[in-house]
């Protein structure tokens, strides 16, 4: 027993003869099918059929997985609000990312200068901008050839032209032939307004009574409206916009159109809009009647602005039926009024607030003076490249003793003299701009002038490029509060006279 006990407990195992493993398997056959069986039924786990198996969706944040467009995950209105915070020139850049980010910037376009007419016509301006409020059809009515090298401009407006053109009328181009049809130009605008009722400012050319009516109808809240040849019969359907505020008017222009508003046009218009805010008149004509019934009817104007006008004589004393004018300017204009006697009675222009000049022939001494009689309250003249302005001339502005801000630009006549003679009996004066006036020269300001400009709180003097007062006076603090200079001696040092 005890060796039998110290050989199981032996590391060294037992010796077994190969004829005792014969015996042993051919005795217990049946222990080992048992034990063969139970391994084949053992329970281990089972690993899922791939075929048979559901498959799980897959989580944006659960499961990491390989995205070609990052964005396509944003929803449309939140990729917008991106969008809507970029500058115009990254916008235009950035909508070449997809054609999803093409059409969500396009939707945040406003306002369109169109080119071709086919693209109105055939819908796709409406599915490439679909939210504008501004649209420009000039160029548009237009049928220029894009592979023309000929720009016909105008401070006005600016076309691509064919060489043709010269070929009829080479003295005096013009593009009433290359303009679309009146009929072509409605069925465009009836488009328009079918598609865009929120549509607030409209520019076009040569359009018809019916065509604005359809627009009157479609768009009822437009505000601004700009026709280019115009005339008296298209004023016909001026009426039907209710909210129509700023109005301007192209009729004729040189080298370019060839219509023309009247007084007919304008007593229309005039009727039609009363509660107009803003009116320009580009080569428009008329006379004292036309002008009487806007200032009449137009109650809340307060806005005018008279470019290339075609006036008869004597229609400056109709501005006195504008009482709530702030703003007159007067453009590119031969002569201000040639019709007035010089006993005639001018009242004045009760609310009128700032004058502008610009690029206009003031060489008519009666004309001048009487513009600047009616205008006598202005707080604000501005002259800006105008032909003929004297000392003479500017002489008759003294009248304007309310003035508090003064701007001279390129005017070439005006002296030192003149200027000196006309600002001293201004009270109120403020504020002065002498630009570009080559005889106004710094050693003729006389200690009394010098004495006025440190006590202005706006003060730019370069009216030449040899000028040093400007320079002086901002290196001193001239007009900057406690500083003025005590004695006129120190400017007349500092500026080297």
């Amino acid at each position: 027993m005890v060796e039998t006990i110290e050989m199981l407990s032996s590391p060294i195992k037992p010796k077994v003869s190969p004829c005792t493993k014969s015996w042993w398997f051919k005795n217990n056959t049946k222990t080992l099918d048992n034990v063969i069986f139970s391994v084949q039924n053992l329970d281990l786990p089972k690993q899922p059929n791939k075929a048979t198996a559901p498959q799980e969706k897959c989580k944006v944040f659960d499961h990491p997985k390989v995205v070609s467009d990052r964005t396509s995950l944003l929803s449309d209105e939140i990729l917008l609000q991106i969008l809507s915070r970029l500058s115009q020139s990254e916008r235009n850049s950035v909508s070449l990312v997809s054609k999803r980010w093409l059409n969500l910037l396009g939707s945040l376009v406003r306002s369109v200068k169109l080119l071709d007419w086919d693209f109105l016509l055939s819908g796709r301006v409406f599915t490439r901008f679909p939210n504008l409020t501004h649209v420009d059809l000039v160029n548009a009515c237009v049928l220029s050839p894009q592979s023309s090298y000929i720009l016909l401009t105008n401070q006005v407006v600016s076309f691509q032209i064919d060489s043709n053109v010269y070929q009829i009328k080479p003295n005096i181009p013009c593009i009433d032939d290359n303009v679309l049809s009146v009929h072509e130009v409605e069925l465009g605008l009836k488009i328009l307004a079918s598609r865009y009722p929120n549509l607030g400012k409209l520019v076009v050319v040569n359009a018809c009574e019916l065509g604005l009516l359809s627009v009157a109808e479609g768009c009822p809240v437009l505000q601004e409206l700009e026709l280019h040849m115009c005339n008296d019969q298209v004023l016909r359907a001026i009426a039907a916009f209710q909210n129509l505020q700023t109005l301007k008017l192209i009729g004729n222009v040189v080298g370019i159109y060839n219509s023309l508003v009247s007084d007919l046009g304008l007593t229309i218009l005039a009727q039609g809009c009363k509660s107009l805010l803003k009116l320009e008149l580009v080569g428009c004509g008329g006379s004292y009647e036309g002008m009487k019934a806007i200032g009449q009817c137009c109650l809340m104007l307060e806005e005018l602005t008279l470019s290339d006008h075609r006036f008869e004589g004597a229609w400056l004393p109709a501005l006195a039926y504008y009482d709530s004018l702030k703003t007159l300017r007067v453009l590119s204009c031969k002569c201000i009024d040639r019709g007035l006697r010089a006993d005639e009675v001018l009242d004045l222009c009760p609310a009128l607030e700032r004058l502008h000049l610009e690029r206009c022939q003031l060489r008519d001494k009666q004309s001048v003076g009487a513009l600047f009689l009616v205008c006598r309250t202005v707080k604000e003249v501005v002259i800006k490249n105008c032909w003929g302005l004297d000392d003479e001339i500017f002489s008759t502005a003294h009248i304007c003793r309310r003035v508090s801000c003064l701007s001279l630009e390129g005017c070439s006549r005006l002296t030192t003299i003149g200027l000196e003679a006309v600002i001293h009996s201004w009270k109120e004066l403020q504020s002065i701009n002498v630009i570009s006036c080559s005889k106004v020269k710094d050693s003729e300001v006389t200690p009394m002038l010098a004495t006025l400009f440190s006590s202005l709180k706006d003060f730019k003097w370069r009216p030449d490029s040899k000028s040093l007062v400007s320079a002086n006076r901002v290196s001193t603090g001239i007009g900057k509060r406690g500083k003025s200079f005590r004695k006129a001696q120190d400017w007349k040092f500092l500026s080297g006279a």
